[in-house]
């Protein structure tokens, strides 16, 4: 035991308690990035591999970190410290999961209005049961997300955080929790911009079959209608991933400002 504390006191003394300090504490902030942001958090990456990345993060952003930054040394104030971090991390993660939660709703919409809701499997990406258009729509977003780059920018704008709210700055997390809170409102009609095509291809085609129904009874139209509309949602959905895909290029930028615009309203 005495060997154990003895190396750990030789090991601050080499590498400096302000800079130990501050690895952990920029640690502490990019932990939930890779918990909770789009990517990042997939199951597809193994946890060994998004910890060494964190890990890599952590360690070429906190000398830029702790720069003119004056830190405790108290136990209470750096365990403060610590969850602030975390804090501050989640709130930027969240407003950047945002983006996939509504390609996610609107994937789990499309499913249930062309009738694929009924053979839900394992999403590879999230690990969540979801049916065939929300796995399709989810591999398509990840797809554009490594196209354009989205893992650098969100690497950009979790460092942009620092400059909002250094290390040492007390936030205030009322301001923070409500911009979040908005940011999440904003979910369901994301989705259905994503979703409007096929919803009223869907729409006119359960129209259209109630109105033959009317003039022909005799037309079993469950029978008939159901693969019909499969056909219809399909052919919808291949017409209009290209415009999807601009949309989620276009979203990635604005996720990423609303969440600096959200960590800023935060700054006291």
């Amino acid at each position: 035991m005495n060997g154990t504390q003895e190396t750990t006191g030789q090991l601050l003394a080499l590498l400096g308690v302000r800079n130990v300090l501050g690895f952990f504490l920029v640690l502490a902030r990019i932990t939930p990035l890779f918990v909770v942001a789009p990517l990042f958090s997939s199951r597809q990456v193994p946890a060994r591999a998004r910890t060494v990345v964190a890990l890599a993060f952590a360690l070429g952003l906190y000398p830029l970190a702790i720069a003119g930054q004056a830190l405790p040394d108290g136990v209470f104030e750096i365990a403060g410290l610590i969850v602030k971090e975390l804090l501050v991390g989640l709130a930027f993660a969240l407003c950047v999961a945002v983006l996939f939660a509504a390609i996610d709703s609107a994937g789990a919409l499309l499913d249930f209005m062309v009738g694929f809701a009924f053979g839900a499997t394992v999403d590879p990406i999230t690990g969540n049961n979801s049916a065939v258009l929300a796995r399709v729509y989810a591999l398509v977003a990840v797809a554009i997300f490594i196209a354009i780059n989205g893992d650098a920018w969100l690497l950009q704008g979790m460092a942009r955080t620092f400059d909002l709210v250094p290390l040492a700055s007390a936030p205030d997390f009322a301001s923070i929790s409500q911009g979040v809170v908005a940011t999440f409102t904003t979910v369901f009609a994301s989705a259905l911009q994503v979703a409007a095509p096929v919803l009223i291809a869907c729409v006119l085609t359960d129209v259209g079959f109630g109105l033959v129904s009317r003039v022909v009874p005799q037309m079993n139209v469950f029978g008939v209608g159901f693969p019909v509309k499969v056909l219809v949602g399909l052919l919808v959905v291949v017409a209009s991933l290209p415009f999807v895909g601009g949309w989620i290029s276009d979203q990635l930028t604005v996720s990423v400002g609303e969440a600096l615009r959200t960590i800023r309203m935060g700054v006291i």
